[in-house]
């Protein structure tokens, strides 16, 4: 296969697309003209985005853990639109937090595995025989900073997007001599309702550590991620970008 992009228009798919850092890539992406796919579980959730977002938006609910649904999903898009261009990983969960690593139960640490891992390699893996057939792609893994330095009192969650940061890697080798990139973004904190679900002795241990001493807002995640989805970005593969206020410096 040779290595000449081909530029899309066809659809992004964006996992956990129902609120969140989803929702906010879902919303910047469609008020750039694409149309977009959310995959979520939450039907009240995604038809509200639907409601707001318009006509761009189709709403799928498929749960990324089973790789039946994820690949039902995409090759429905496909056939619909002429292939899909764009996956964002975004589904995902933290788990039980504030935990020292022996007080983690091993169901919870297996859901968080499931859902964050698993989950963004059956999308992966629904959604890259089209890219392929079309030889253009995006791959954007979400992960975080927390896969980079681990958090304490946050086992499962740091190993699995440590997990993700390591899949990223592979990923972007496996397919550097086509036309697909796939990276990763490593988010610090960024408010959404899953900081706020967590214990506050957590979110002020994860933000006292960020230089700017802030966290993240949605509109600078979305704007990051939507350049590393965009055809500009074609000479990066396989690396995990920052932003985590100046947290991580490598």
């Amino acid at each position: 296969m040779n290595n000449m992009e081909t530029p899309t228009t066809t659809i992004a798919v964006i996992t956990g697309g129902a609120d969140g850092l989803g929702l906010a890539l879902g919303t910047r992406l469609v008020r750039s003209g694409r149309r977009v796919a959310l995959w979520d579980l939450n039907n009240e959730k995604l038809q509200a985005a639907a409601a707001i977002l318009g006509e761009r938006v189709i709403t799928q609910i498929v749960d990324v853990t089973d790789p039946v649904a994820t690949k039902t999903a995409a090759d429905a898009l496909a056939a619909a639109h002429g292939g899909i261009d764009i996956l964002v990983n975004c589904a995902g969960i933290t788990g039980r937090t504030n935990l020292k690593s022996h007080q983690v139960e091993l169901a919870d640490f297996e859901r968080v595995m499931r859902i964050n891992v698993t989950g963004s390699l059956l999308a992966f893996q629904a959604v890259i025989p089209h890219m392929l057939q079309r030889n253009y792609g995006r791959v954007l893994n979400i992960a975080s900073i927390a896969g980079k330095e681990g958090n304490a009192g946050m086992l499962a969650y740091s190993t699995s997007k440590a997990a993700v940061i390591g899949m990223t890697k592979v990923q972007g080798k496996d397919y550097a001599e086509t036309g697909v990139r796939i990276n990763a973004l490593a988010p610090a904190v960024i408010h959404t309702a899953m900081v706020a679900a967590m214990p506050e002795t957590q979110v002020h241990y994860m933000t006292d550590k960020i230089p700017l001493k802030r966290c993240g807002t949605l509109d600078e995640f979305a704007a990051m991620a939507e350049f590393i989805v965009s055809e500009q970005n074609s000479f990066c593969t396989g690396f995990t970008f920052d932003l985590s206020g100046g947290r991580a410096v490598y």
